[in-house]
């Protein structure tokens, strides 16, 4: 089975803490490392939790407040630093370059590996990174300024035909990946074989739904809908219900609701104020609507199992 795992690397909101940092967190599926969001400290907690991050080609910055991308200057040099050459690619806001390069050009830093930018447009929830293994979707989120979130879905994995089958009805070889694939068979009499008669259970693709910063909108709910993983924003709990549309960020009841609707698997929340030392109330509030959340804590890997 392939890896599908989720790192939190920070889960606090625009203020650290000395316990939580900025948003930051590492997906690996099937070996791709996949960044998301990079705020202050992330390269440390890299360190901190060893994960080695001269592996991660793909950066996802959601939107330019600075408590999701603060962290990318440093982590770009240190990379230099130790000398690679390899592409990295970054996904981001248009005026992300900009910043990049007044940095750069200031310090007179000249990297030895080409950064490739791939813009959001805010507009459309559009494919922005694809290949054999994984399909990766913008998700338009409801922000003070243009903001995004990402749905990692996987690749169909090919079921296994059984044995038994390919020696009972004589498969040919060259229909053996169609069948892999989810086709019927029909045999030389002309007798229709269902797939699910020839291949062990199929199982259903995992996906991944991280929504950074957004106020409460079921607008998101159809790109999101039966998500392995939902991770969606609670900076306050709903006695700040007006504090929250205020900032345009969303309460633990409100992530919970939209997890329900979504009917996801699993909800985990984050994105915390600092105000809140003890996240059990967080939690218990969430629960209270949907009983499947989790909290998203630093250095605590999520490891997304499969459904039939």
């Amino acid at each position: 089975m392939q890896n599908f795992e989720l790192t939190i690397l920070g889960c606090s909101s625009a203020t650290p803490t000395s316990q939580r940092n900025p948003t930051a967190q590492l997906l690996n599926v099937a070996e791709r490392f996949f960044l998301i969001d990079c705020g202050e400290a992330t390269q440390i907690q890299l360190r901190k939790f060893k994960l080695k991050f001269q592996r991660i080609n793909h950066i996802f910055i959601s939107h330019l407040h600075g408590d999701h991308y603060l962290g990318l200057i440093g982590l770009l040099s240190s990379m230099h630093l130790l000398g690679r050459t390899v592409d990295l690619h970054i996904y981001c806001p248009p005026e992300l370059k900009e910043i990049i390069d007044v940095q750069f050009t200031y310090s007179q830093t000249y990297l030895k590996y080409n950064i490739i930018y791939h813009y959001h447009n805010y507009v459309n929830n559009d494919i922005i990174f694809e290949d054999e293994k994984v399909e990766i979707r913008t998700i338009v989120l409801n922000h003070r300024i243009p903001c995004c979130g990402f749905i990692f879905t996987e690749k169909p994995i090919l079921a296994h035909i059984l044995k038994e089958k390919l020696e009972k009805y004589q498969i040919p070889f060259e229909q053996i990946l169609a069948i892999k694939k989810g086709a019927d068979f029909t045999t030389d009499k002309g007798e229709i074989i269902q797939n699910k008669q020839l291949v062990t259970n199929r199982m259903k693709p995992r996906s991944y739904a991280y929504c950074s910063d957004t106020c409460y909108d079921e607008r998101i709910i159809e790109f999101i809908k039966g998500a392995t993983l939902l991770y969606h924003e609670a900076t306050f709990m709903d006695e700040m219900l007006l504090r929250a549309k205020e900032t345009f960020h969303s309460t633990a009841l409100q992530a919970a609701t939209i997890a329900q609707k979504a009917e996801v698997k699993t909800l985990m929340i984050g994105h915390y104020s600092a105000r809140y030392k003890d996240l059990q109330p967080l939690l218990d509030e969430a629960k209270s609507v949907f009983k499947n959340t989790i909290l998203a804590v630093e250095g605590e890997s999520t490891r997304l199992e499969f459904e039939n």
